[in-house]
């Protein structure tokens, strides 16, 4: 199969209660074709840099059998750059800086190798870029998949909902949902965001897992308790990206798979928190994930007898 990501690769500056960082890799887009690697391995990006961003995390892309041919490097400018501070409770985070500078201008090319692309992941975007990436498709791709924040809700819902309206599956987590819905129960939540196009949902809740909702159909899938979490940024789009990676790998786009893809995706994000940005990702090997993905099944693996 073939997946196809769409989202920044940029630096980021994190403090948490465990420490602080200075300019490191970062991004969705990077966070997602990392993740996506563990199990597909025909991948392609669209994204833009500027001639700051190190070659060596170009190359390792590359070597994870990314294809960069989508990748813009613009001469002359700077990457996008966020600089963040987590609370205690490692839930909000205030934003120190956010410097949007190739970004601003984004311009998504798909280069004529990407067409035909099976599965698409639509990163955190402008939903203005996010449906022109849709509408540059010759062929429909068998799942379309995107993610957003309260952000574009506060600032271009219009065009947020237009590209709703295109898409089959939507992720974002639990605070997202009651403010695009309005709804505080998430499973009415559900039903009035599916109702704004996407068959498909799920809802994140960090340490508590996920939810996945598709018709009358509910799977919840568990969080992992750790010890400790380091760093929790990019944690929803290495779960994306886990996700991803593994319905393309297998073809397989049935409820009963996506169960299958939601804990791939957990199992990821669990190993992204421990460390800061992308080192603990890129440390891991299959055998890792498989003995975490292991831990995930045996929290939600048992049997029950009794008599009434």
């Amino acid at each position: 199969m073939s997946l196809l990501t769409v989202g920044s690769v940029a630096f980021d500056a994190i403090e948490t209660p465990f420490g602080k960082t200075d300019k490191i890799i970062g991004g969705a887009g990077t966070y997602i074709a990392i993740a996506a690697s563990f199990f597909e391995k025909n991948q392609n990006i669209v994204a833009v840099v500027g001639d700051d961003f190190p070659q060596s995390m170009l190359d390792l892309l590359s070597s994870r059998n990314v294809n960069l041919d989508g990748l813009q490097i613009k001469q002359g400018e700077k990457s996008f750059f966020w600089s963040g501070r987590y609370h205690n409770d490692m839930n909000s985070r205030d934003t120190l800086v956010t410097e949007l500078n190739v970004l601003e201008h984004f311009d998504p090319i798909i280069p004529d190798s990407y067409q035909g692309v099976e599965y698409l992941m639509l990163g955190n975007l402008t939903p203005q870029v996010q449906s022109t990436v849709i509408d540059r498709l010759n062929e429909r791709p068998k799942l379309v998949a995107m993610d957003t924040m309260n952000f574009w809700m506060d600032i271009a819902m219009d065009d947020l909902k237009a590209t709703l309206k295109k898409i089959d599956l939507l992720i974002i987590n639990d605070e997202e949902a009651r403010q695009l819905s309005g709804e505080n129960s998430l499973a009415k939540a559900s039903k009035v965001i599916r109702e704004m196009g996407p068959k498909y949902l799920i809802i994140k809740k960090g340490e508590h897992g996920a939810l996945l909702f598709h018709g009358n159909e509910v799977f919840c899938a568990p969080g992992l308790p750790l010890e400790e979490v380091f760093d929790p940024t990019g944690a929803g789009d290495t779960f994306a990206g886990g996700f991803m990676g593994y319905l393309s790998s297998t073809g397989d786009i049935s409820f009963e798979n996506m169960k299958r893809a939601v804990i791939a995706g957990s199992a990821l994000a669990s190993f992204c928190v421990e460390k800061f940005g992308t080192e603990k990702l890129v440390q891991i090997n299959n055998e890792d994930l498989d003995r975490r993905i292991q831990e995930f099944v045996a929290l939600a693996d048992f049997q029950m007898t009794y008599q009434l």
